[in-house]
């Protein structure tokens, strides 16, 4: 038997193609990559503690006009590769 995990679809286009159940971030330092993430995550202690770190940079209106985090690409990949896993 299968186990269907959540996964990160990576996406770089408009906001139309956000699929149900999923919401989109902006990953980046300096320039910013979309990622199209299932919301599951919010409920993960480690994604809380990114977007408590994104909320102190950036508060509540963020540059990109959406949920903006600040830190590599390589860094938000491996940790959402620990909460598929989860």
């Amino acid at each position: 038997m299968a186990i269907r995990m959540p996964r990160i679809i990576k996406k770089s286009s408009t906001t139309g193609d956000v699929p149900k159940g999923h919401f989109a971030v902006y990953i980046g330092e300096k320039q910013k990559k979309r990622f199209v993430i299932p919301i599951s995550f919010l409920s993960q202690p480690l994604f809380q503690d990114l977007l408590s770190q994104a909320e102190e940079e950036f508060g509540f209106d963020p540059p990109m006009g959406g949920v903006t985090i600040p830190c590599s690409e390589d860094v938000f990949v491996d940790l959402t590769s620990r909460l598929n896993r989860v």
